[in-house]
């Protein structure tokens, strides 16, 4: 897929990492940065503005994902998930640090804020999210439909998350 030109990243297949509950969460958070940059305009009092107002909805978005991965981390025994689990950690660590100097004045632009997204979802996807869930898919059933499914025990229901073949 070609890049627009208000945008930072352009979704590619090429990013996927073949479950599609994560894939399509992948593709939101691309959709999420794209957003952001789509509102950068030099102009510090709405960019400021406009921070204010989505920034606890991308940080939500953010943790409802990794919550998501870690679930069906924790439900698959995946090995990797203390270092995953510390990775998007320190990735929200570092993402209310910024928040916090942003709100406190000492503003980067938000074609920064941006940027900084951008080159930690992408590198997480492309290094971490695509070989830790090669183990994932693995591990999933298989079923005579031939796509694979993994069970999330939600309280007293079961949800049934299919995933990519």
């Amino acid at each position: 897929m070609r890049k627009k030109e208000n945008e930072l990243i352009a979704w590619s297949t090429n990013f996927k990492c073949g479950i599609k509950l994560i894939d399509d969460q992948h593709k939101g958070l691309v959709d999420l940065i794209n957003e952001v940059y789509d509102h950068v305009t030099g102009n510090n009092v709405q960019e400021h503005d406009y921070f204010n107002r989505v920034i606890r909805e991308a940080v939500k978005y953010v943790k409802f994902h990794f919550a998501t991965e870690e679930r069906i981390m924790r439900v698959t025994k995946f090995t990797g998930y203390t270092e995953h689990k510390k990775e998007h950690d320190n990735f929200i660590l570092s993402l209310v640090e910024k928040i916090n100097d942003y709100k406190a004045g000492n503003r980067h632009a938000l074609s920064t804020f941006a940027r900084f997204l951008k080159d930690w979802v992408m590198s997480h996807i492309a290094f971490v999210d695509k070989l830790d869930f090669v183990f994932l898919k693995n591990t999933a059933r298989c079923k005579a439909d031939r796509r694979l499914h993994i069970y999330l025990s939600n309280s007293n229901n079961i949800l049934e998350k299919r995933l990519s073949a």
